[in-house]
């Protein structure tokens, strides 16, 4: 691989690196004092009175004022508190009578720290519980309600306001044998019957999805996103956008004032909530007409990092019609509440609605797709020979498959580089033959690459067929849940850094230091076939380089990158030993059977 092509590379690389870590979150200050964990459930807002100039259309900051209604509040509760659960084998859904709704919900299959015997915990901290009515005065997360039915897959809640509209909320969990069903996704259903002989005027409501909170301190670990589907595309609102103070604040240029919270105004036909690994996915059975994402604060203390004194709350709105006498209106919806796997969500005859662009994949969505649903089915093979490295082992087996596809077109770009540079001595002379005629240099050029079999885009093209789906590998690799807590080697945890050891409070991380040999190793093999010494030099520099920029990466990424490397080193050794029929023809010797030493001075 030539120069150019390493340099194309590079420059995608970079670029994607830099997007990365300039839509990363950057450190948030402890929060306010007298703030708590548990605000007050919001109204919608007034939209004449919300519109401002910095936010993107359809994005509106949102006071806290309440909307007008007809329907009064209970003036105290009839019931006291009572919680029900609702578990199978790979949730547990720990519902409570206040707000008739979902408190949290933990994930039996994952782990809340490595080592841990506790389950992971949706909806933490505890804002409001999960599916609850944030924006019906009357049905807050403080309303009492009466257990009507409970059996071990369903809970129904009831209540009555003001003796004239009665509320039911029922909920529903199978144990994902059902055809059509999922073992994390809820069937809900909340139905409002006007008990009166005249017709009533609902307000706007609004329905929890939950909160969530980072998964870690690193630029990964950080990221969450409200998302949400129009019924033509996928939108994502990150956490970021609430932060305030736009890309120029990274430089201590222009405020950074953080948002409270953003209404966005749009049809909604699902919404979701999500961290690195984990999300919920409310489908309604009618559209929403908008979402309310909310910056979160988190207690913290002085140990904890600033990175984490916040999370992500939303809520999906609906307009609700009026209520006739004695008429009612249900307001159904699946909700999952789970992991982030591809395989699982991308199931057709359960998710109908797109739902597993949940992954925010973006540009590369197709190739990391399918790159998982690769690694899914290698994980499947190595699983019974290797149950503790399996996940590891699909990693390395998956990066060699895409290797070994990609060979042929590595191979003729390796071959295309290794060509142009033997030419480099000729060029020179060409260049400096003709250095005041560009058209004849150029077309000596073509006629020398003809000669000798070079085609001048033969590094390029190779490169950008395959650039693709290692960017997608890249990518998916960032949030598979899978690799959560999967050990490796001497990694205990492949979706996190292989820190084995610190020396001076700095981490010793052994994987991306074997990812920088290999690329040292790589850029010692590859021709060279510039004779600009600065340019030589910065690509030598180029290894250390992406070494410390990915020194704190996961060990799955920096896996993937090391054994890539590995392989393209074993791959330039062979390409070096191969003779190539575009080689020029070596000097013939004279008769006699010797060859006549070149005895010509070098010039000085």
């Amino acid at each position: 691989m030539d120069k150019k092509n390493i340099t194309i590379g590079v420059a995608l690389l970079l670029a994607a690196f830099a997007s990365m870590y300039f839509t990363a979150p950057q450190p948030q200050p402890a929060p306010a004092p007298g703030r708590t964990d548990t605000p007050a459930a919001s109204g919608v807002a007034d939209p004449a009175a919300v519109a401002t100039s910095d936010q993107p259309p359809g994005v509106t900051t949102v006071p806290t004022t309440a909307r007008p209604t007809e329907i009064k509040a209970l003036s105290t509760d009839v019931v006291g508190a009572q919680a029900s659960l609702l578990a199978n084998s790979f949730i547990e859904v720990r519902l409570t009578n206040y707000g008739g709704a979902i408190k949290e919900v933990a994930l039996r299959k994952f782990a809340e720290t490595l080592g841990s015997s506790q389950h992971y915990i949706l909806n933490q901290p505890r804002t409001g519980p999960m599916l609850g009515i944030v924006d019906l005065p009357g049905l807050g997360q403080d309303t009492g309600f009466e257990v009507v039915s409970q059996t071990a897959k369903e809970v129904v809640y009831r209540t009555v306001l003001d003796g004239r509209i009665e509320v039911t909320r029922r909920y529903y969990l199978p144990d994902g044998s059902e055809p059509g069903t999922d073992p994390y996704q809820l069937k809900h259903e909340t139905t409002l019957r006007n008990l009166t002989d005249e017709t009533l005027a609902l307000p706007r409501l609004a329905l929890s999805i939950g909160t969530v909170i980072p998964t870690s301190d690193n630029v990964y670990g950080l990221r969450m996103n409200n998302g949400y589907s129009d019924g033509k595309d996928q939108h994502f609102i990150e956490n970021t956008k609430l932060e305030g103070g736009g890309f120029l604040s990274m430089f201590g240029i222009g405020s950074r004032v953080p948002t409270p919270e953003l209404t966005t105004n749009s049809s909604v036909q699902w919404a979701s909530l999500s961290n690195q690994f984990f999300t919920t996915i409310l489908t309604p059975s009618q559209p929403g007409v908008g979402l309310v994402t909310r910056r979160v604060p988190l207690n913290v203390t002085p140990e904890t990092s600033p990175h984490l004194s916040h999370g992500l709350g939303a809520e999906t709105l609906f307009d609700l019609k009026p209520l006739g006498p004695q008429a009612s209106v249900t307001l159904a919806a699946d909700f999952y509440v789970g992991p982030k796997e591809y395989p699982r969500l991308s199931n057709g005859d359960v998710f109908k609605a797109d739902q597993d662009k949940v992954m925010h994949y973006g540009f590369f969505r197709f190739f990391s797709q399918i790159l998982l649903t690769m690694m899914d089915w290698v994980h499947g093979w190595m699983e019974p020979i290797s149950p503790q490295w399996g996940w590891g082992w699909a990693v390395v087996i998956t990066t060699l498959i895409l290797k070994i596809v990609f060979l042929p077109l590595t191979l003729a770009a390796a071959k295309s580089g290794k060509r142009m540079q033997k030419l480099q001595p000729e060029m020179k002379e060409l260049r400096e033959k003709f250095k005041d005629n560009p058209q004849k240099m150029q077309q000596a050029t073509m006629e020398l690459f003809k000669k000798h079999k070079v085609n001048p885009m033969g590094g390029c093209l190779p490169i950008l067929l395959t650039m693709p789906f290692f960017f997608g590998f890249f990518i998916m690799l960032q949030s598979a849940a899978e690799l959560r807590f999967e050990s490796f080697l001497w990694a205990s945890d492949l979706a996190a850094p292989d820190t084995v050891a610190r020396v001076f409070g700095l981490p010793i991380n052994i994987m991306p230091l074997l990812m920088g040999a290999t690329m040292i190793i790589q850029m010692r093999l590859t021709p060279m076939p510039s004779t600009d010494n600065a340019q030589v030099k910065i690509m030598k520099f180029m290894p250390w380089i992406f070494t410390l920029f990915c020194y704190n990466f996961s060990c799955a990424l920096a896996l993937y990158s090391t054994v890539n490397g590995a392989f393209t080193i074993g791959q330039q050794l062979v390409i070096n030993r191969m003779k190539d029929d575009g080689d020029p023809a070596p000097t013939p010797a004279p008769a006699g059977g010797r060859r006549v030493k070149n005895v010509t001075p070098r010039k000085k």
